[in-house]
């Protein structure tokens, strides 16, 4: 791992350790007006280091706003960048220092500093920038991406609103069970996937039901980013890919979007409707019998895995069906073919256990009007 991971309440003071003498701090609009970065500034200050903040990070960053802090970033000639937010805000510094880099400016020092529990992006080599003339998704992918230093402070996750935090938690488990099942995972990956799974479904409901719990805001927030060790180094799956296609599609939280296509996904790679004997359905028995649920048959197990996840989607108030999305249902079927084709040239589909034809692909999407499977 080449990020230093810096964790619990009084971390940030670290951060007045780092080469850091000009900083960049890259946030969205919420961050800079509630005074939350503030905290950020102050250390700087006291540390000695000039800065100056970009604060119009939107959601689902867009070419437009990466192109723009590039701009400010020329103006501004910065040695490090500091990512302040969730994961739309990593991902826009992420892809800034990237292609600032690549101008012939030197590699800076790339900080992160996650303020919800859900992307894990702040250990990742992944960036997903939105076309949204396109109304595609793009994830990008490079080694000089990942962050230098990430700092873990729960404090930073109180306020997130319970619906967000459900979103971006299942986002967490999604991360973690496409990194496990991974025709790329491996005994490290696995440890880490395995261990945001527990702590997913120890403390997600726990953080939900009460966000000042601040005993579950910290192991959510280090499950986040244990499931971000685990894909960044096995990659993801089918379920992502049809997350980017979906969002980008209908404007739905990327975490909601995975959420809503995990269990599809899960009975697609197992193959639990077709009767095919699928190498991922072992996979998914071993995390179930890791969390104590177990049947007489692998694919009854599976089932279980399965009905405890729409259980816990239950609990934090997630829909199931596309339609309780205020997403109409004709046009929804109408950009079902498209939506499969920009899912399977994605490359977060190179590494699903399952090799998917487009077909297949439509008919999970079809499966949200129902549901149900």
């Amino acid at each position: 791992m080449n990020t230093k991971i810096y964790m619990g309440s009084s971390c940030l003071d670290k951060m007045k350790e780092l080469p850091v003498t000009k900083a960049y701090i890259i946030c969205d609009p919420f961050m800079a007006q509630s005074g939350k970065v503030d905290m950020i500034t102050e250390l700087l200050k006291e540390k000695g280091s000039s800065y100056e903040v970009f604060s119009d990070v939107v959601p689902d960053p867009t070419i437009e706003v990466v192109s723009k802090a590039i701009g400010g970033m020329k103006c501004f000639g910065p040695d490090a960048i500091i990512a302040f937010g969730g994961g739309s805000a990593i991902d826009t510094a992420k892809a800034a220092s990237h292609i600032y880099s690549q101008m012939g400016n030197g590699k800076l020092f790339l900080i992160a500093v996650p303020t919800t529990s859900g992307t894990g992006s702040e250990v990742t080599s992944f960036s997903v920038i939105s076309d949204p003339q396109a109304q595609a998704k793009y994830p990008l992918r490079s080694d000089s991406m990942v962050p230098d230093a990430a700092f873990l402070d729960p404090r930073f996750t109180v306020s997130v609103p319970p619906h967000i935090t459900a979103d971006t938690g299942m986002d967490v488990l999604t991360h973690a069970l496409e990194a496990y099942v991974s025709t790329n995972a491996g005994d490290f990956t696995d440890a880490c996937g395995e261990k945001a799974v527990r702590l997913v479904w120890n403390y997600l409901s726990r953080t939900v039901e009460d966000g000042s719990d601040m005993e579950a805001r910290t192991h959510m927030h280090n499950a986040s980013c244990l499931a971000g060790v685990a894909f960044n180094g096995a990659s993801l799956g089918l379920c992502h890919s049809m997350a980017h296609a979906l969002g980008a599609r209908f404007h739905i939280p990327h975490g909601r979007s995975n959420a809503i296509l995990l269990p599809h996904v899960i009975s697609y790679n197992a193959g639990l409707e077709d009767g095919s004997e699928q190498n991922a359905c072992a996979r998914y028995v071993a995390i179930a019998n890791m969390l104590g649920i177990a049947a007489g048959t692998d694919k009854a197990t599976v089932h279980g895995l399965v009905r405890h996840i729409k259980n816990l989607m239950n609990k934090i108030k997630i829909p199931q069906q596309i339609t309780e999305l205020n997403v109409d249902r004709n046009e929804f079927e109408q950009a079902v073919g498209d939506m499969a084709k920009k899912a399977l040239a994605d490359n977060c589909t190179l590494t699903n256990p399952r090799v998917p034809a487009a077909e297949e692909i439509e008919a999970i999407y079809r499966k949200l009007c129902k549901g149900g499977y």
